[in-house]
């Protein structure tokens, strides 16, 4: 790889505005990134990947001869910018996609507390998982809620289980998050999230919109917190926790009661009439 890399980083990033854009994006250290341009060094395994999720390329891609490696990507252009000119939505976002690298400091896994919309007077924990994916950020959200529903397809053993699928936008200093119920496709919610300026991210606040899945799909905002648990995590013992709680739940911090209590109106939701 060593004898063609550096040439074939080089014409991939002759399709941004400059080097240090790409090391912005990525998240590298230019002087390092400038070792692999000239072929002095070669990416570590997590930086490969890194790379090549970011220009959307392979990792053996990366190695092949520089002619081979330039007809191969034109033809991969070309068929990204003839699919994006045929969807008004890609081009409508491209916009967003390409301010979002603030995005990246905030991938992980996180504790979503919220007030139930469904449930009127209990706390919903969900576990909402924010990465990147091939330049984009996408995040899936995942909610566990036992309720006597015998007609709900999402519902097994008396336990409803909704997975969330969203896009997620960095835009004047707040995070916009928009996502949809992917098992059953009705319904779609949209977040919004304070960052955190400390070097360090713990929890994030913020105000979420959806409708709750009762009878009369009654359209509500809601308090919001998410709390950082890392990057890597057991899911199995986080997704443990996913579920109702009471508000006077021990198992809540009460900084986190409180933050989602402030403000409240009805039962800790903000109806639209």
């Amino acid at each position: 790889m060593q004898d063609h890399l550096g040439a074939n980083l080089k014409l991939l990033c002759s399709h941004y505005r400059s080097i240090a854009e790409v090391c912005r994006k990525l998240s590298i250290n230019r002087a390092q990134f400038n070792k692999y341009l000239n072929g002095q060094s070669r990416p570590t395994a997590h930086n490969l990947k890194r790379i090549c999720d970011f220009f959307g390329v392979e990792g053996y891609e990366l190695s092949l001869p520089g002619e081979q490696f330039a007809q191969l990507i034109g033809l991969r252009r070309h068929d990204q910018e003839r699919i994006a000119a045929s969807d008004p939505l890609l081009e409508l976002f491209q916009p967003m996609r390409d301010n979002a690298n603030s995005l990246a400091r905030y991938c992980g896994y996180y504790f979503e507390y919220a007030n139930c919309m469904s449930v009127p007077g209990q706390i919903l924990l969900s576990l909402v998982h924010l990465r990147e994916d091939r330049g984009s950020f996408v995040f899936e959200r995942q909610e566990r809620q036992e309720q006597s529903r015998p007609d709900n397809p999402k519902q097994e053993d008396g336990v409803v289980r909704c997975r969330y699928l969203g896009a997620a936008f960095y835009l004047q200093d707040r995070l916009f998050l928009i996502d949809y119920e992917s098992l059953t496709g009705n319904e779609m919610s949209q977040t919004i999230l304070i960052p955190s300026f400390k070097s360090r991210i713990s929890r994030l606040n913020g105000l979420k919109t959806g409708v709750s899945s009762g009878d009369r799909r009654t359209p509500a905002c809601t308090r919001v917190v998410w709390e950082y648990l890392g990057t890597e995590i057991n899911r199995v013992n986080a997704y443990r926790q996913v579920m109702l709680y009471a508000l006077d739940d021990t198992r809540i911090d009460p900084e986190i009661r409180e933050r989602l209590a402030a403000a409240s109106m009805r039962d800790g939701l903000f109806e639209i009439e």
